[in-house]
C-alpha cells in the first residue's frame, strides 16, 4: 500500500474519531446539566398504596388503601407553580434559607403539594441549621418512600410521595433522636395546614374524614 495513501487513511479515521467523541462528551453534558424528570402518565393497570390520612375525629386512620395518583406532564404543569413543577417533577432543589417553611414555628401537618397526602408534622421539625425544613420522622411511615440517588456524582436517598411519586428532598443519617435521621425537604414540595397534631401512636380512626382520594388539605 501507498504510504502517503494510508497516512491519508489513518488522518481520516483519527478525524471521524475526534468528531464521534466529541458528539459523545456533548450529549453527556447537555444531559448532565439538565434536571432529571419523573415518568408521567397513566400504566396500564391501575396501582394502588396503603397511606394513613386524618380521621373524622382528627386522628390518624389505620392503614387505608389509595389509588396512586398518575397524571401527564402537561397536567402537572397546569396544576403546580413553575418551581413546585421543577421541584417535584424534575427533582428539582430550592436555595437554601428561602423557602417558605424553613424557618415555619407554627403548629400543623405538612401535606404533599402533588396530592395532598398528610406527610410530616411540625411536632417532628427541628432546626437543621441547613436552610431546608427538616424532620426527624414521617406522619407515617407507609406515606413516604424512598430511592437510591446517584446523581451529580453523590449516593443519597431520595425521598417522594408514596402517592403521586413527588420528589419531596433527601433523607441523611445526621438527624437527632429518637430517628437519629434528617428528612431534608423542600418547601415548595409541601403545603401547610394549622392544627392540632393527632398522636401518632393512636388510637386511630378506621376511616379517613372524607374519600381517600385526592382532595383539598384535611382538615
Amino acid at each position: 500500500m501507498d504510504t502517503r495513501h494510508a497516512k491519508g487513511k489513518i488522518k481520516a479515521f483519527g478525524a471521524l474519531g475526534l468528531f464521534l467523541c466529541a458528539g459523545i462528551l456533548s450529549g453527556c453534558s447537555k444531559e448532565k446539566s439538565s434536571l432529571m424528570k419523573i415518568p408521567s402518565g397513566s400504566p396500564e393497570k391501575e396501582e394502588q398504596v396503603q397511606v394513613r390520612l386524618l380521621g373524622a375525629s382528627g386522628r390518624w386512620t389505620v392503614p387505608v388503601t389509595v389509588s396512586k395518583i398518575f397524571r401527564t406532564d402537561e397536567e402537572w404543569q397546569k396544576r403546580l407553580t413553575p418551581s413546585q413543577y421543577r421541584i417535584i417533577r424534575r427533582k428539582g432543589t430550592e436555595a437554601a434559607f428561602c423557602g417558605q417553611f424553613y424557618d415555619n414555628k407554627k403548629t400543623g401537618v405538612y401535606f404533599c403539594v402533588g396530592c395532598r397526602l398528610p406527610l410530616f408534622a411540625s411536632s417532628a421539625k427541628f432546626d437543621s441549621g441547613t436552610g431546608w425544613p427538616s424532620f426527624f420522622a414521617p406522619v407515617a411511615a407507609e406515606n413516604v418512600r424512598t430511592e437510591e440517588d446517584l446523581s451529580y456524582g453523590m449516593r443519597r436517598t431520595e425521598i417522594l410521595c408514596a402517592r403521586c411519586d413527588a420528589h419531596l428532598g433527601h433523607v441523611f443519617d445526621d438527624g437527632p433522636r429518637p430517628s437519629g435521621l434528617r428528612y431534608c425537604l423542600n418547601s415548595d414540595a409541601l403545603t401547610f395546614t394549622e392544627m392540632a397534631i393527632p398522636d401518632p401512636k393512636g388510637p386511630f380512626d378506621p376511616l379517613p374524614a372524607e374519600s381517600p382520594g385526592e382532595g383539598p388539605p384535611q382538615p
